[in-house]
């Protein structure tokens, strides 16, 4: 594995042991000033300013004690420039830390761009894994 792809990957892995601890200025710090955060339900959060006050709010209420599972395989990191990378991940999460609840298994894309103080995500998607054929009836 490349350094730099050992670096991009080690911010994932940062951002996941700040959501383990709960932290949610932790968690933030991973973001650019202006990155854009979607949910896995369509809402952007845009700015690490809202990114931090609405996971305070995540961890302290209905996420409290949840941990991030990673999902199988291994995540797939592409540089579209030396400074620019896209990951897409398996994962979700879970309140005993295990596997993903039922229904909370996602696919994550992020864009990360190389900083004077590292790399950082500019823009994240979670995005529910589901089965279109099960919604048709």
């Amino acid at each position: 594995m490349s350094e730099r792809k050992t670096e991009v990957l080690a911010v994932l892995s940062r951002l996941a042991d700040a959501w383990n601890d709960g932290d949610a200025a932790a968690y933030a710090r991973w973001f650019t000033e202006d990155a854009d955060y979607v949910t896995f339900f369509g809402m952007n959060m845009p700015g690490r300013a809202l990114i931090e006050s609405s996971h305070r709010a995540l961890f302290e209420g209905p996420l409290k004690g949840s941990k991030l599972v990673a999902g199988s395989g291994e995540p797939k990191a592409r540089f579209v420039r030396p400074d620019v990378a896209i990951v897409v991940s398996g994962g979700g999460s879970s309140p005993a830390g295990g596997k993903p609840e039922p229904g909370r298994e996602s696919t994550l894309t992020y864009v990360l761009v190389e900083e004077p103080e590292g790399w950082r995500v500019a823009s994240f998607q979670n995005t529910r894994v589901s089965d279109p054929a099960a919604s048709v009836a």
